[in-house]
C-alpha cells in the first residue's frame, strides 16, 4: 500500500487508456486483475490480523480483482467467503470466478462478517446500485469491524465526486493503478476513509493532476536578509481585522517584510508595518524591490475605495493575491486585465466566492479550477474540503481533506497571506495549503483564525 502524497490523479478515461497502453506493451487484462487482486489480497492479510473476510464481487473487472483477492487469501490460510449476485460479465471476471476455490454466496442473503471487502463496481459506475444490493452493502458494512473499498467504493462517480445513492463510509480505499478524482473531491472522498495506492504495473501513466505533497521549502539562507525572504503588502480596507489576520499569517509563514495599508489600531504583531494607503505609497514600497508580493481581497469591502485599490493592485507588474472582497469586483474587465498581467495572479475563493467571480459550473471541480484559470491567466486555489489548485497551463494539484475546524472565520484570511509570502519568497501558492492544512491539523479542534496564523510559524519552522 502506497500512501497518496504526490501521486497522479486519473480520470476513467485516463486510467482506461492507461490499461491499454499496459496491454498493448505485452500485458494482458487477465494479469492486470492478477496484479490488483494479489495487492488487495495483501492489504486484506495484514489488516484482518486473522479475523474472517467476506469480499463482495460485482459482474464486472472490479468483481475479477475481488475473486482473485479471495482465491489469494484462501491459499494463505485466511477464513475467506465471497458473494455475488450476478454472473461475471466481462472474460477476465469470468476466469477469475472460475479460478477462485471459494463457495459464492448471494450478496443480499450474506450474514455479516468482521471484515468486509467492496469488489462490487468501481471506476465508470455512472447510476445508483440497484435498492436491494445497496441496503445488503450499507447493513454488511455497518456491522463489519473494519471495511475496505477495492478501486472506489461502489456508488460514487470516478470523475466528478458525487455520490450515486446512500453510499456507506469505508475505513480505507485501495486505489488500483492511480488515484480516482473521487479519492479526493467531496462528497465522494469522505466515503473512502484512508486512500493507499496499489500498484498494478501502469508504467506509462501520465496526468496533469496530482495530489498535493508536503512541500520542500528551505531555511533562508546564511546571507538572507528581510527583502530577499520577501515583502507582502497587504491592502487593508472596511474589516481591518482580516487584513490584520492576513498580515500577520505573511510574516509567520515566513516572509521577510510586512508592509499592512491600514490605519486601524487593532492588535498585531509589531514587526508589523503600518502605512496609510495610496497607490503612490503602494508604488514606494516596492519600487525597487525583487522578492514581493500584493495581498489584496481580505476586509477589503465592496465600495468605490475597494475597486480602486483592487485596480492599483492589479496595474502593477507584481505577483498578487486576490481573495475574499476583491474575488466579488471581479468583473469581465477586471478578468481580462489579470490575463494579461505580468507578475503572475492568484485567486483563492471558497464556492461563493467562485461563483461571484467565475459564475455557476458543470462538471467536477477540477474541470471548474482549470477552465476558470484558463479564463483569468491566473493560479486558481478553489477552497473548500477539497482544495484544488489549477494553473493556467492545465496542471492541477488536489489537497487532501482537511481539518473540519477551519470552518471558521478568518481561517481564508490566514490562507491568503501565507499564500503571499510564499509567492513573494519564489514558492509555489501550494505550500501555502499544505502548511494551512498541516497548522490545522497540530491544533486539533476548536481553533480560530488567530491561532491558525500563530501556528504558521512552527509549522514552516520545521520544514
Amino acid at each position: 500500500m502506497i500512501p497518496i502524497e504526490g501521486q497522479l490523479i486519473l480520470t476513467a478515461a485516463e486510467i482506461r487508456a492507461a490499461e491499454e497502453r499496459a496491454i498493448a506493451a505485452g500485458s494482458n487484462v487477465e494479469e492486470l486483475m492478477e496484479r490488483a487482486g494479489a495487492g488487495v489480497a495483501e492489504a486484506v492479510r495484514r489488516l484482518a490480523a486473522g479475523a474472517p473476510v467476506l469480499i463482495l464481487c460485482g459482474p464486472g473487472n472490479n468483481g475479477g480483482d475481488g475473486y482473485v483477492a479471495a482465491r489469494i487469501l484462501r491459499a494463505n490460510g485466511v477464513a475467506v467467503r465471497a458473494a455475488a449476485d450476478d454472473l461475471s460479465t466481462s472474460n477476465a471476471a469470468t476466469a477469475a470466478r472460475e479460478k477462485c476455490d471459494v463457495a459464492i454466496e448471494s450478496v443480499s442473503a450474506a450474514h455479516g462478517s468482521p471484515v468486509i471487502v467492496d469488489a462490487l463496481f468501481g471506476t465508470g459506475l455512472s447510476r445508483p446500485l440497484d435498492r436491494s444490493l445497496q441496503a445488503a452493502l450499507t447493513r454488511l458494512v455497518g456491522d463489519a469491524r473494519l471495511s475496505l473499498a477495492v478501486d472506489l467504493p461502489s456508488g460514487v462517480a470516478t470523475d466528478d465526486g458525487a455520490v450515486l445513492g446512500d453510499v456507506p463510509c469505508f475505513d480505507l480505499t485501495l486505489a488500483l493503478g492511480a488515484l480516482k478524482p473521487a479519492h479526493m473531491l467531496q462528497p465522494a472522498a469522505s466515503k473512502c476513509g484512508t486512500v493507499r495506492l496499489i500498484d498494478i504495473g501502469l508504467n506509462d501513466v501520465a496526468s496533469q493532476c496530482r495530489v498535493l505533497a508536503k512541500p520542500g521549502l528551505v531555511p533562508p539562507a546564511i546571507d538572507a536578509h528581510k527583502y530577499s525572504r520577501g515583502l507582502v503588502a497587504v491592502v487593508g480596507g472596511a474589516m481591518p481585522g482580516a487584513s490584520t489576520l492576513a498580515a500577520e499569517a505573511a510574516l509567520r509563514a515566513g516572509a521577510g517584510y510586512v508592509l499592512l495599508f491600514s490605519s486601524d489600531p487593532s492588535d498585531a504583531p509589531h514587526a508589523l508595518v503600518r502605512k496609510k494607503w495610496s497607490v503612490a505609497a503602494l508604488g514606494e514600497a516596492l519600487d525597487g524591490k525583487k522578492a514581493v508580493s500584493i495581498v489584496v481581497g481580505p476586509g477589503l469591502g465592496c465600495g468605490k475605495d475597494a475597486a480602486a485599490k483592487l485596480d492599483a493592485a492589479i496595474a502593477t507588474d507584481r505577483p498578487l493575491v486576490i481573495d475574499g472582497d476583491a474575488l466579488h469586483l471581479l468583473d469581465a474587465r477586471r478578468t481580462e486585465a489579470l490575463a494579461s498581467r505580468r507578475g503572475g495572479t492568484v485567486l483563492t475563493p471558497h464556492a461563493g466566492e467562485f461563483k461571484a467571480a467565475f459564475g455557476d459550473y458543470t462538471g467536477s471541480k477540477i474541470d471548474a479550477a482549470r477552465q476558470a484559470a484558463a479564463r483569468s491567466g491566473a493560479t486558481i486555489v478553489f477552497k473548500g474540503p477539497d482544495t484544488v489548485i489549477a494553473s493556467p497551463d492545465g496542471e492541477v494539484i488536489v489537497a487532501a481533506a482537511a481539518s473540519s475546524w477551519l470552518s471558521t472565520a478568518g481561517t481564508g484570511d490566514v490562507l491568503a497571506g501565507a499564500t503571499g509570502a510564499m509567492v513573494a519568497a519564489g514558492n509555489p501558492p501550494e505550500a501555502a495549503v499544505w502548511m494551512h492544512a498541516e497548522s490545522a491539523r497540530r491544533l486539533g479542534g476548536a481553533f480560530i483564525a488567530d491561532d491558525l496564523a500563530r501556528e504558521l510559524s512552527a509549522v514552516r519552522a520545521a520544514l
